[in-house]
């Protein structure tokens, strides 16, 4: 259904079609008509489907001339940047509609402007639960003459505690009101509240997750946990987003993972919810503006962040909902665009979550290899073969220059290879080296050589092989597949480890603690020949069919020996007994 089809006034048909809107989305043909009637409406819709315009144009249709003074609508957000980027487009929409005047407030901004906007005349307010709250108790924001609240992003909402202040908002607005409410999910909060505060409201549901997908090609890579950044790194060189998004569980994963960005070269900015407003808004702005190319953000920062022409969407760490994943990859393959998204994993458990997400958005999504570093460079020598075939045919001054070179006894080949030299050398440096290690069968690897590592502690501090192997795991991030035999001597071990992995493995693990003791690890450089190991980490045959010593520490077997000199002598009490 086209917009100009619908009875929408003059004003609004020209601002939409402006913004280049021609054809409703599903969320819009089914929304727009029951709000504009007056209807409640529960609509469950996920990002990317234009529900922003499906509440927006019928709230500012809404306003009449009888509304220059008065709040007329209402719309609560779950962050500051959904706030923003809802009130941008409100004004956009009204753009035509002088009568309207949208004013958003949010936490982290100057309360005194806000309360200015206010009076002015604001009669459509956009803002987040915990700042509404704070107008209301000031009586800078009166709301006896709403007509219509909207709850956007409620499940959000919910999930980050404004529930109480939904609620308390509620119960100061007239009980004759139009109520709308838009969720990606329909949890039974959601339900409590749509039951409680809602007069028969209409359901609209959008089976968008499929719509949301069928346009963005998806990849998800096997890592080792403590190698993810490095193989982030790869990924960012071998696929060249112009603009990228890459989201991370934790606010701290964040700033740490951003830092190691900028420290490779890469043009990356953070963004969380513990940043002032000010340095989100340079951040975003900055991100818009192309100027970053790499945006690394936690889910509920990326609320609201409406940007088009985003390459690519990195899933660092694998999202904690299944709805996650759609919202998160739902920021590439707009408006008809091809995009991507690319997943790290890092464990069989994380391979089985990925399936899961397989089932909820019923597409497929493909294991890939992780590019080689010299996969890239070849890579990166096409795009600049390919690049250089492309520029306008060279000026006078260009062969003028070459002139001169040729008369300093560098000719036109020598110059060109400088150039590309140093085009070159700008796109690979700050690669990592990185080799992705496969575990480790009968302690050795198809094809590949192993060596061992020695740390400096031994069955002398009643350390087991499940103690060495725990340690290593904790500090590398790689898995137990990926270490091979282990050797305890009284003052030393020795583990195999895959010789592409050792350098990394000697980083990550000096100085580390085992069982409270702290220990060095080092390159094994081989040993008299006269000690004997203690233990393994696979257990021995002639171990399997040994009764349990009940009495035998878990740190450290019991000779052989000692075992059957305890069973001799038990057997020597017990005849003493019966005689």
């Amino acid at each position: 259904m086209q917009f100009n089809e619908f009875n929408l006034s003059e004003e609004i048909l020209r601002a939409v079609e402006e913004l280049g809107f021609s054809e409703m989305t599903e969320i819009q043909q089914q929304s727009i008509p029951l709000l504009v009637q007056g209807f409640d409406v529960v609509g469950r819709s996920n990002t990317g489907t234009g529900k922003t315009a499906a509440f927006g144009i019928p709230a500012v249709e809404s306003i009449t001339d009888g509304d220059k003074r008065a709040v007329t609508v209402l719309i609560l957000c779950p962050t500051r940047e959904l706030a923003m980027q809802a009130c941008e487009e409100i004004k956009k929409f009204a753009k035509y509609k002088r009568i309207v005047k949208a004013a958003a407030v949010y936490g982290g901004a100057s309360m005194e402007r806000q309360i200015m906007e206010l009076k002015r005349g604001a009669n459509v307010v956009i803002g987040t639960p915990g700042r509404v709250m704070d107008h209301i108790r000031r009586r800078t924001l009166k709301l006896e003459n709403l007509r219509t609240i909207i709850l956007d992003e409620a499940d959000e909402m919910l999930n980050m505690g404004f529930r109480e202040d939904i609620e308390e908002i509620l119960t100061h607005v007239p009980e004759d009101r139009q109520t709308v409410l838009f969720s990606a999910t329909m949890p039974p909060e959601i339900l409590a509240i749509t039951e409680k505060y809602q007069r028969d409201p209409v359901q609209v549901k959008i089976k968008s997750s499929q719509k949301t997908v069928e346009l963005i090609d998806q990849y998800w890579f096997m890592t080792a946990m403590g190698r993810k950044t490095d193989a982030l790194k790869l990924l960012l060189a071998a696929y060249s987003p112009e603009s990228a998004m890459v989201f991370c569980n934790t606010k701290k994963m964040v700033d740490e993972l951003t830092e190691e960005l900028v420290k490779s070269g890469i043009r990356a900015a953070g963004l969380h919810g513990d940043m002032k407003q000010a340095q989100r808004t340079q951040v975003m702005n900055s991100f818009k503006a192309r100027t970053t190319a790499v945006l690394v953000a936690t889910d509920v920062a990326a609320r609201g962040i409406d940007v088009s022409g985003i390459d690519a969407v990195f899933n660092y760490d694998l999202p904690q909902d299944n709805e996650y994943y759609i919202h998160r990859i739902g920021r590439t393959g707009r408006a008809g665009q091809k995009g991507a998204a690319y997943t790290l994993i890092t464990s069989r458990r994380q391979q089985y979550d990925l399936r899961n997400i397989e089932r909820y958005i019923k597409a497929k999504i493909t294991e890939l290899p992780l590019p080689g570093k010299d996969d890239i460079i070849a890579g990166k020598k096409r795009e600049i073969t390919e690049n250089i075939a492309k520029y306008d045919a060279a000026t006078h001054d260009a062969y003028d220059i070459l002139d001169d070179l040729a008369a300093q006894g560098i000719d036109y080949r020598e110059a060109a290879a400088r150039l590309v030299s140093e085009k070159l050398k700008k796109e690979i440096e700050g690669l990592p080296e990185f080799d992705m290690p496969k575990p480790l069968k009968k302690g050795r690897r198809s094809g590949a050589e192993t060596v061992k590592i020695d740390l400096n502690i031994g069955r002398s501090k009643r350390i087991a092989p499940n103690f060495i192997l725990g340690a290593l795991v904790d500090a590398t991030g790689m898995t137990g597949q990926d270490f091979g035999k282990i050797d305890i001597f009284d003052n030393h071990t020795t583990v195999e480890v895959p010789e592409s992995e050792c350098d990394y493995i000697l980083d990550s693990t000096n100085p580390m603690k085992i069982n409270g003791n702290k220990v060095e690890v080092k390159l094994y450089k081989g040993g008299s020949g006269k000690e004997k190991p203690s233990g393994e980490r696979r257990v021995r045959k002639q171990d399997e069919f040994r009764k349990p010593d009940r009495r035998r520490s878990a740190y450290g077997n019991r000779k052989k020996d000692d075992v059957f000199g305890e069973y001799t002598a038990n057997r020597r009490k017990r005849s003493k007994k019966r005689h």
